[in-house]
C-alpha cells in the first residue's frame, strides 16, 4: 500500500540546508558542475558537518515517536542521483530518520512541492525560495552561519519554531502600509480594523497544520511550542490576537517587542528555528539561533 501523505507534515529540505555544503557550492559556482561532481563522487564517504536546518529536523523526529508517524522530512535538491551518495551516507551517519528524496538535476523544485504534499520547504538556495513562495508554499531561505554551534546529538525536548507576523505569518498589507505611510499612519490603520482578521501570509497554513497537531496531544504534553516574535506593540497588538483568535490557533508565546532586538528573545526561547521577512532581523538571530528568510511581498492590485 503506497504512503499517504495528506496526513503528515511534510517538510522538504535541500541538501545544503541540512548539511554544510557551502565549499562544495563554491566549487561549483567557480568551476562548474563537472568539477562539483567530481569532488562529491571523491569525497562520498566523507561526513558533512550539520547545516542550520540539521536542528530542526532532528527535533522534528519526536514526532514519530511512541509508533506515531506524523511528520516526513524529503531532501529535496537539485543534485543528481550520482551526486547524492554523500547527503545519504551523511544522513545514515547521523541516524536521522530519512529515507525519501527528489533529486531534480538542475531542474526547478518548485513544480514537486505540490506533488508531495509540502507544509513547509527549506533551502539555501534564493531563486528555489522565491519560486516556492510564489507558488504558494511556505518557504525560507536558509541564513547560514558557521558560527552558530549545533550539536548533532543533543538531546531534544520539544519542537520550538519561531514567526515574525506581518508577510510571514499575516499578508504584508498592514506592513506596506508602515513603509510607505509611516508608523502613525500604520498604528491608525490598525486601531480601525482591530475587529478585522488580517489577512493570510505564505506561513498562516504551516502554522494551522502545527495547531492541529498541538491539538492532538495534552497541552502539558505536546511535543511542538511556538512563538510570535514581532515589531508589533500597542495599539496594534489587537488586530494580531482577534485574528489567531478567529483562525483558532494556538500560539504559546507571544512577544510584541515595539522595535526591541528580536535575538535576544529567540535565543532565551530556544527556537529550533526562526522565519521572518527581513534581513534585518534574520542576520542577527541568525547568530544566535537558526533562522530563514521568507522573500514575500504580495502583488497589489
Amino acid at each position: 500500500m503506497a504512503l499517504q501523505l495528506d496526513d503528515k507534515l511534510v517538510i522538504g529540505v535541500s541538501s545544503r540546508a541540512l548539511f554544510d555544503l557551502e565549499a562544495e557550492n563554491r566549487i561549483y559556482e567557480t568551476e562548474g558542475l563537472d568539477a562539483y561532481a567530481a569532488y562529491q563522487i571523491e569525497h562520498e564517504k566523507d561526513i558533512l558537518r550539520p547545516g542550520t536546518a540539521f536542528p530542526l529536523v532532528r527535533a522534528l523526529e519526536k514526532l514519530n515517536e511512541d509508533g506515531r508517524h506524523l511528520t516526513e522530512v524529503i531532501i529535496m535538491s537539485k543534485n543528481s542521483a550520482d551526486t547524492s551518495l554523500r547527503i545519504f551516507n551523511s544522513i545514515e551517519h547521523y541516524g536521522l530518520g530519512i529515507s525519501r528524496a527528489a533529486l531534480v538535476g538542475g531542474m526547478p523544485i518548485y513544480p514537486y512541492l505540490g506533488t508531495f504534499r509540502t507544509d513547509l520547504f527549506l533551502s539555501a538556495n534564493e531563486e528555489d525560495v522565491v519560486e516556492a513562495v510564489n507558488a504558494g508554499f511556505a518557504a525560507g531561505i536558509i541564513c547560514g552561519n558557521n558560527d552558530l554551534p549545533i550539536d548533532p546529538d543533543g538531546a531534544v525536548s520539544e519542537i520550538r519554531i519561531a514567526f515574525d507576523g506581518d508577510a510571514v505569518i499575516f499578508s504584508d498589507e498592514s506592513e506596506r502600509i508602515y513603509q510607505k505611510e509611516g508608523l502613525a499612519a500604520f498604528a491608525e490603520h490598525e486601531r480601525r480594523n482591530a475587529q478585522n482578521p488580517l489577512a493570510e501570509g505564505p506561513f498562516a497554513k504551516f502554522l494551522k497544520t502545527l495547531s492541529l497537531i498541538q491539538k492532538t496531544f495534552p497541552r502539558t504534553e505536546a511535543p511542538i511550542r511556538t512563538a510570535l516574535v514581532t515589531a508589533r506593540n500597542a495599539p496594534s497588538h489587537e488586530r494580531v490576537i482577534r485574528t489567531l483568535r478567529a483562525w483558532d490557533v494556538r500560539i504559546d508565546e507571544v512577544f510584541f517587542l515595539g522595535g526591541i532586538a528580536k535575538s535576544d528573545v529567540l535565543r532565551d526561547f530556544g527556537a529550533n528555528i526562526f522565519f521572518d521577512d527581513q534581513k534585518v532581523h534574520t542576520d542577527p538571530a541568525s547568530r544566535v539561533v537558526p533562522s530563514a528568510r521568507v522573500p514575500y511581498k504580495k502583488q497589489e492590485n
